[in-house]
């Protein structure tokens, strides 16, 4: 696509002068352009198969990055390196349609920074931590229930173990008795696993605001200081659970291994990561989350590990169509490896807690 014609369409008429093809995020296609006027923008094709609702996807992110905005002018804060800005196009509307009925949005490029892959440096831990617990607290005043439900049921366990069940009792491509050992390991963990589910359903946790993706590479930093600057990748903002952003983070960067390692004595919790990170989530949220919010915090933790384990064997089962792979059999590994993640952060969940009550 020439992206000088998507471009037009927002109201921009001068000449592209460099265009990179980023190739961190595997769903949608992006590109970071400058023009001649040395402005430079993020554009963004919508993968209109994992988000079949583009529109009501692009209301959640003005609506949500609007309010941070406000936010941030009432405090008196710079606004423009600290929040997206979206550029409206000029029918009005915060996205376009192309000649191939393909959706795209358009924000300004935040100069000077940078993402992280590998959440190595405890500083860096923490000032993640920070990013996504400050993005918890912005939105803390906002009422979840205007958002639209991006991909539904994504963290819902309860729904999540059905179609593990499901899909063992199809069985289309023959494989459950090869991982019987493996699903009942999970049917096993299933209570636990659905606990905070439950507990959503019986409003004993309160809706928020959450991003649903909260991986280190989804934080900004900037490039001198590696101050938390903005979260960005804003496709999956929609109601859910603090302790569920919490806890993704902590599955994907305090654990001390790939998310496909396949040595069992290398996959566990690090809980010096997982402290770095709390304490800098924590430093803003203390305040506006409830106890029973904080109580679930590392259940959070084991809730999100054990829930992508029963989703990579979900996927094994159905034959690896959901979650790609860059080699055969890496979904069951993965499911292998979530699991024993899982049962360590179990075994941890008390020390978690005490670490989470001595922040505090």
């Amino acid at each position: 696509m020439d992206l000088s014609k998507v471009a037009k369409l927002f109201g921009i008429n001068n000449k592209i002068v460099e265009e990179e093809h980023i190739t961190i995020g595997h769903i949608n296609v992006t590109y970071r352009v400058k023009f001649d006027d040395d402005k430079e923008y993020i554009m963004q094709r919508i993968n209109k198969y994992v988000f079949k609702d583009p529109v009501s996807l692009m209301n959640n992110i003005i609506l949500t990055t609007t309010h941070i905005r406000n936010e941030l002018t009432r405090k008196n804060m710079p606004v423009d390196r600290y929040v997206l800005s979206f550029i409206k196009a000029l029918d009005g509307n915060y996205y376009v349609i192309d000649s191939e009925n393909e959706y795209w949005r358009m924000y300004h490029y935040i100069t000077h920074s940078l993402t992280y892959n590998v959440m190595d440096n405890m500083d860096i831990i923490e000032n993640c931590g920070y990013a996504f617990g400050n993005f918890q607290c912005q939105l803390s005043n906002f009422n979840a229930s205007l958002l639209s439900e991006t991909i539904p049921n994504f963290h819902n366990t309860i729904s999540r173990f059905e179609n593990l069940k499901k899909a063992k009792e199809k069985d289309e491509f023959n494989r459950f008795e090869s991982v019987k050992d493996l699903y009942d390991e999970y049917l096993k963990l299933e209570e636990i696993s659905t606990r905070m589910t439950r507990m959503l359903n019986n409003n004993e946790l309160p809706l928020r605001v959450t991003h649903n993706d909260t991986k280190c590479n989804n934080v900004l930093f900037d490039l001198t200081t590696n101050e938390p600057l903005s979260v960005i990748d804003l496709d999956t903002v929609m109601p859910g659970l603090a302790g569920f952003d919490f806890g993704d983070s902590i599955r994907t960067g305090a654990a001390n291994n790939r998310e496909d390692e396949s040595d069992p004595t290398k996959i566990y919790l690090c809980l010096d990561k997982f402290r770095a990170f709390a304490k800098g989530f924590l430093k803003t949220t203390k305040d506006s989350l409830t106890k029973n919010e904080i109580d679930t915090l590392a259940l959070g933790a084991i809730t999100m590990t054990l829930e992508c384990g029963s989703r990579f064997l979900t996927d094994y089962l159905e034959g690896d169509v959901y979650f790609h792979e860059k080699y055969k059999g890496q979904n069951l590994i993965r499911a292998k490896s979530q699991l024993i993640l899982g049962k360590d952060m179990i075994n941890k969940l008390d020390q978690m807690n005490a670490i989470i009550q001595e922040l505090l």
